[in-house]
């Protein structure tokens, strides 16, 4: 096992990982900026070292100085959490150029599956159904627009470095390609300083459903099931369940033996999450790969019992899964994460600030992984998620409920977050009967603002929590 790991995150999933090192014994380093001097993960590390200004670009996302303070801490490994430097391939590199083990897949097979095309591609030659689309990257707008012809509409434009939505554009007739088309390569050249796109089917009403994957480093893949991602809003997540409900156990089974087979040919090692789309027919479509641990990795571990990030650690050390994992792994129960963002629950716009008080809820089945906590300050530099409330229930009614009441008991005062949103959706008949999509919020929204301008009264308890949050 590892002597002493660095861990080159931030907020809760770097205090998830220093939870996990404690317990095998690993000493750790933490990371920080100006901004996070007070922070948990600060507190908790073994050791901690200031690598630079409150941007990230400044601090978390400076390779050299991030190298600089695990060579100053003589590490053995470094875990990159998810975000930030998670899935750069060329810090990848320089890990392994300065003697330090990545806690992650190899460089090569990050960059592969980093670039979206190319991911599609290779999923395609190991016979992954994926959607119809170009044929690589699209070389013109030209291009394009006979690609989407032979497809038919609606299609839509991806950002071939991208991903959480930036460079997407849905094309529903020819005459709204060429603007469109200029439109996400710009804003794909902007924000991956990449502005390279390919095309896709578009499904109107899909699902989103993602596949944890763990990998050692002697060519064993297992899938641990399956994740509902659909309640999301411009492609970002608010919810997530484990299992789907969609999801059949042959077809279930039928994916974890093709995702052995095509990870194990690319070489894939350590944690990753497979995600696909599911059409109103149930035929699931590859649309990326991603090579870390994920924000709702939670809910996985809630039903399988496995920790995820000790797992990552061990795999990393060259442990075979047989040693790691219990046989058979088996789905017990329903799980559902809600990700608490420091933002105002009707308006989206980031809400920091000193938060003035702070109370978790608890209780059988019940989990919160926050680097929060009273009088602490949320600053305006990074990620709006400050907290992951987790529950696990004996099916999906009882989870449904037990995250009810943990929501009503959970207590942030002084800023604005996603709380009374997360509420509002649990007591929403479409979101119980799990008939959902990823249209989900936009149906949702309207529904609340019609019924908002009917009752133009909120009821006690919202205005109570609007007025402990700042104006």
């Amino acid at each position: 096992m590892f002597r002493k790991l660095l861990i080159a995150n931030r907020g809760e999933i770097a205090l998830r990982v220093i939870c996990a090192c404690k317990e095998l014994g690993i000493r750790t380093v933490a990371v920080y900026s100006e901004a996070d001097r007070n922070s948990l993960h600060v507190r908790f590390a073994d050791e901690a070292i200031c690598i630079g200004p409150p941007r990230s670009s400044d601090s978390y996302l400076n390779v050299p100085a991030v190298i600089s303070a695990a060579e100053i801490a003589d590490v053995d490994a470094i875990h990159p959490g998810y975000g930030l430097l998670s899935e750069n391939a060329n810090f990848a590199e320089v890990c392994r150029a300065s003697n330090i083990k990545f806690v992650g897949p190899p460089p090569e097979v990050t960059r592969l599956m980093g670039e979206k095309e190319k991911a599609r591609q290779a999923m395609k030659k190991a016979k992954v159904p994926i959607l119809p689309g170009s044929d690589g990257v699209l070389q013109s707008e030209g291009e394009a627009s006979d690609w989407a012809r032979s497809i038919g509409f609606p299609v839509i434009l991806k950002a071939s470095a991208g991903g959480g939505g930036r460079g997407m554009r849905v094309i529903r007739s020819e005459q709204e390609l060429p603007q469109l088309f200029q439109a996400a390569q710009t804003e794909a050249a902007n924000a991956f300083g990449n502005g390279d796109l390919y095309l896709e089917k578009f499904i109107e009403r899909p699902r989103h459903i993602e596949f944890q994957v763990l990998a050692d480093e002697h060519g064993n893949v297992i899938s641990l099931g399956e994740r509902e991602c659909s309640i999301q809003r411009r492609h970002q997540k608010l919810i997530e369940e484990a299992p789907s409900l969609q999801m059949m156990p042959k077809l279930r089974e039928e994916m974890g033996k093709t995702l052995r087979r095509c990870l194990s040919a690319i070489g894939y090692q350590n944690a990753g999450t497979v995600e696909f789309l599911m059409d109103e027919d149930g035929k699931l479509y590859f649309i990326e790969m991603n090579t870390r641990i994920q924000v709702e990795h939670p809910v996985t571990e809630a039903v399988t019992g496995i920790d995820l990030v000790k797992a990552q650690l061990r795999i990393a050390c060259g442990e075979p899964l047989s040693a790691i994992l219990p046989e058979p792994v088996s789905i017990s129960g329903h799980a559902i994460e809600c990700r608490i963002n420091a933002e105002h629950p009707e308006k989206f716009t980031p809400s920091a600030g000193r938060i003035t008080a702070f109370n978790v809820p608890g209780g059988n089945g019940v989990r919160v992984d926050t680097a929060q906590y009273a009088e602490g300050v949320v600053p305006p530099y990074y990620d709006s998620l400050i907290a992951k409330l987790i529950v696990h229930g004996k099916d999906r009614a009882e989870a449904m409920a037990r995250m009810s009441r943990a929501l009503e008991m959970f207590v942030v005062e002084g800023i604005h977050t996603t709380i009374p949103l997360h509420r509002r959706i649990l007591e929403d008949a479409e979101f119980r009967q799990g008939s959902f999509d990823t249209k989900f919020m936009e149906r949702f929204l309207a529904r609340f603002s019609e019924r908002s301008a009917e009752r133009p009264g909120e009821s006690e308890r919202e205005r109570r929590e609007q007025q402990l949050a700042p104006g």
